[in-house]
C-alpha cells in the first residue's frame, strides 16, 4: 500500500514505515502528525485518485530529528568590473516516520433515480 501525500507544498510518495525528509514542520521529535491532503492511494492493487483529495484517508507519522540540508552556493560575478559576491544557503528539514495509511471505508448513498420528462414539443 502507497499514497501520494502533499506535505508542506510538495508532493511525496510513502510508504508505511518509510522515512522522508520534508521541509520543516513545526513540532518537537517524538510529536505524532496526521496528514489530510492525499492526492492517490493504492490498497493491493485498487487505485483511489482523488478529486483533489481522495476522502476519509490519513496518514499518520512522527516526527524524528530536524536536520540541515547540504549548503547551496550563490556566486554573482560581473565580467571585467570587479563585482564578485559569494552568499550560502542551508534549508531545514524535518525527518518524518510514516507509521500507518488508513482509509475509512464511507457507506454509499444510492444514487437517485433521474426523473425522466417528457421533451415538449416545439413548434414552428
Amino acid at each position: 500500500m502507497y499514497a501520494i501525500v502533499e506535505i508542506a507544498g510538495q508532493q511525496f510518495k510513502v510508504e508505511k514505515n518509510n522515512e522522508i525528509f520534508v521541509h520543516r514542520l513545526e513540532g518537537d521529535p517524538g510529536t505524532k502528525i496526521e496528514f489530510e491532503q492525499i492526492l492517490l492511494l493504492d490498497n493491493d492493487g485498487k487505485i483511489s485518485v482523488g478529486k483533489p483529495l481522495v476522502e476519509g484517508a490519513s496518514i499518520s507519522g512522527q516526527i524524528i530529528d530536524h536536520a540541515r540540508g547540504d549548503k547551496v552556493v550563490v556566486f554573482k560575478k560581473k565580467r571585467r568590473k570587479g563585482y564578485e559576491k559569494e552568499s550560502g544557503h542551508r534549508q531545514d528539514f524535518s525527518k518524518v516516520l510514516i507509521e500507518n495509511i488508513s482509509i475509512k471505508s464511507a457507506a454509499k448513498a444510492p444514487k437517485a433515480k433521474a426523473t425522466e420528462e417528457e421533451p415538449t414539443e416545439v413548434i414552428l
